[in-house]
């Protein structure tokens, strides 16, 4: 993870942006130019009409809150995430803090059945539900990534998904909780309920992975940094929570194998006032850490030429636990 500070030192601009909402029913080729478009402009978009089933994310989100709510040593069994099991506050490899907890898993389902006796008082239904939602947002991220390929015009449309499909791939699922932050009026001469300034539940980051899958309850808090132009340094795109939709973003790993086409977008988690806690449900897809990773070669022309060098998952992982939160991590595998 790239994690910048959490307290920037100029003010920041906070945009309303409509970002793409992309319904996966409509005809293909339309879908799939709407699928290239957003990756290049935004890096983000949302989807519905997924095929991932209401019952499949609600016993999802009712064992993930299950957990959480939770009393603190309860939840201390099952860590520390190191990197899998439940973490709080410690949220990246050098010590950045956010106002978040989290559980940290792999998509093995043996491991997930092994690690939910640590985890919940019913390790059937715990380990029943996620493995059935990595199940579902795999599939969902394969097929994404497949319509990616068939419209970068790729020869091969599994080049993207192969990486996932594997019983090797090294892809990970996260829970992260955001409690409530309440304002309080005593303190507040102005009386205002929006007094309260937002706090970083999750610091601004990219993704390193190659595709993240994202379900959040009905808490806003996620925000996507937008390149206004080239003058600009961007601004914060609060992304309103959709009842049925996944987002979707474009990891580092999926920039570098498109060439620079694609981009991976910065986004954080802020915690706001109110009532109720936020948690969202992340699948991050990764590739096996022996794989080579660099673009077909129908993206590498005299006109576009290779922007990044070859280099292995294992290499850029190591690469991004290596480096202190905030540095970029693609300029380290510029090709020469």
């Amino acid at each position: 993870m790239v994690v910048a500070s959490p307290s920037p030192t100029h003010p920041e601009k906070v945009q309303f942006i409509e970002l793409p909402i992309i319904d996966l029913s409509a005809e293909r080729s339309k879908v799939i130019n709407l699928v290239i478009k957003a990756c290049e402009e935004y890096g983000f978009f949302e989807v519905i009409n997924h095929g991932v089933s209401h019952d499949i994310i609600t016993r999802m989100e009712e064992q993930g809150l299950g957990f959480f709510a939770k009393p603190l040593g309860d939840k201390q069994k099952a860590g520390p995430a190191t990197p899998f099991g439940y973490g709080c506050k410690n949220i990246g490899f050098n010590g950045d803090v956010g106002e978040v907890e989290y559980l940290m898993l792999g998509t093995n389902s043996l491991s997930i059945v092994e690690r939910s006796y640590a985890i919940s008082n019913d390790p059937k239904m715990f380990s029943s539900a996620v493995n059935g939602y990595i199940e579902a947002v795999t599939g969902l991220a394969c097929e994404i990534l497949e319509l990616m390929a068939e419209g970068l015009r790729v020869h091969d449309s599994s080049v993207f998904s192969k990486m996932i499909k594997g019983v090797d791939n090294d892809s990970i699922f996260r829970l992260n909780h955001y409690p409530p932050i309440l304002c309080n009026n005593n303190n507040n001469n102005n009386k205002d309920p929006s007094f309260h300034a937002n706090k970083v539940g999750f610091g601004e980051h990219t993704d390193p992975q190659i595709l993240t899958i994202l379900k959040s309850n009905d808490v806003g808090g996620l925000q996507v940094k937008s390149q206004v132009d080239d003058e600009d340094h961007g601004v914060w795109v609060p992304v309103p929570p959709h009842p049925t939709a996944f987002c979707v973003n474009v990891g580092d790993v999926l920039q570098a194998m498109t060439n620079g086409r694609f981009m991976s977008v910065r986004h954080r988690a802020m915690v706001t006032n109110t009532s109720k806690s936020r948690m969202s449900m992340a699948y991050f897809g990764a590739p096996p850490l022996h794989t080579c990773l660099t673009p077909p070669i129908e993206l590498v022309t005299p006109h576009k030429p290779l922007l990044y060098r070859p280099f292995t998952w294992d290499e850029y992982k190591k690469a991004s636990h290596s480096l202190r939160l905030g540095d970029s991590r693609l300029h380290l595998f510029k090709a020469t």
